[in-house]
């Protein structure tokens, strides 16, 4: 199966230059200004406090760097940082261990925080306001409680489907940030950055064309900058050209509007099976053979940003705007 170039998911390959990539304060953090602001006066009362800071959820599409946020949370508040997801946090005594393990202030990062076992979550919500934890050891009569007394923390969350939290651990957050899709411009300066970081020039031209191809996501630019590198590197270029960076991107299958293989065939999916719709997404997933939930997440947010689809009570339906994109007759007949 292909993989897919255009996706917010960071794929093993790519992860240890990932890691090297992410800014460590919020002055380096290029972006999501409002959401920046909020935190930097939320760091600093906490600081002139000597609190921890309140329990933090960043939630929005994969991509946009809400693992990052949560390192640099850390690091303003000159804490340690431990990171988990919540498909690994499978029993009650694996959250007990990583939470006893804290020293107080620790920022605790968990990833795709919406996967946490409903048996886990419910032991979360006395360690997120009251700081113990209630631990019940042995079954039946035998059975008792044990309270674990916790350092205070700061549990920073992070979800791409924030509508599958439960109501009651949404409400123990103190501070909610949603993260958007980024402009070009904040874009075009993140793929400039990371070319100095990868000691390599790349001209305005050419930064502006990734940026613009990148859906809105500063992981995908980074993605496509990596491989534009390679092809420019193999050319012999000293310094990443517009030229090559349009060659680059129509071998990478990555259109104008940032489109890929995937996203057409999507679409295409819609329209020539279904009249461009609606139609449920279980059905699309069928159709083009990918999970509907990696739909949901992954591939749609960005469709429905730029208004190429629309979802609406008896499906999803392609509009006008992604007919003209791809260049197809509507048939209103």
């Amino acid at each position: 199966m292909d993989e897919r170039m255009v996706t917010g998911e960071l794929q093993n390959e790519d992860s240890t230059v990932e890691l090297s990539l992410r800014p460590v304060n919020l002055n380096q953090y290029i972006g999501q200004e409002k959401v920046k602001e909020n935190l930097s006066i939320f760091i600093q009362a906490a600081r002139m406090r000597e609190e921890p800071l309140d329990h933090v959820l960043l939630y929005g599409p994969p991509g946009l760097g809400k693992t990052t946020l949560a390192a640099i949370i850390a690091n303003e508040m000159g804490v340690q940082f431990r990171s988990t997801s919540g498909p690994a946090i499978e029993r009650a005594g694996d959250l007990a261990a990583i939470l006893s393990s804290l020293e107080p202030g620790d920022v605790l990062f968990i990833d795709e925080i919406h996967r946490l076992p409903r048996s886990v979550e419910e032991i979360l919500y006395p360690a997120m306001e009251d700081f113990f934890l209630d631990i019940v050891i042995g079954t039946g009569p035998s059975a008792r409680s044990v309270r674990i007394d916790l350092p205070p923390f700061t549990l920073v969350g992070a979800t791409t489907r924030s509508g599958l939290l439960s109501a009651p651990l949404r409400d123990r957050f103190g501070v909610l940030s949603r993260l958007e899709f980024y402009e070009t411009k904040d874009l075009c300066a993140i793929v400039e950055r990371t070319a100095e970081i990868f000691d390599t020039t790349i001209t305005k031209e050419a930064a502006s064309e990734i940026a613009r191809r990148s859906r809105g996501t500063p992981r995908i630019a980074n993605r496509l900058l990596k491989r534009i590198r390679d092809i420019s590197q193999v050319k012999g270029e000293m310094e990443i050209s517009l030229e090559t960076t349009s060659v680059a991107l129509e071998m990478l299958q990555v259109d104008k509007a940032g489109l890929d293989h995937i996203d057409h065939k999507l679409l295409n999916s819609i329209i020539d099976g279904f009249q461009g719709g609606p139609v449920g997404l279980d059905t699309i997933g069928a159709t083009i053979g990918e999970e509907s939930q990696t739909i949901e997440d992954v591939y749609e947010p960005y469709l429905l940003q730029i208004g190429f689809l629309q979802r609406t009570p008896r499906g999803r339906v392609v509009t006008i705007k992604a007919y003209d994109h791809l260049g197809i007759q509507r048939n209103d007949a």
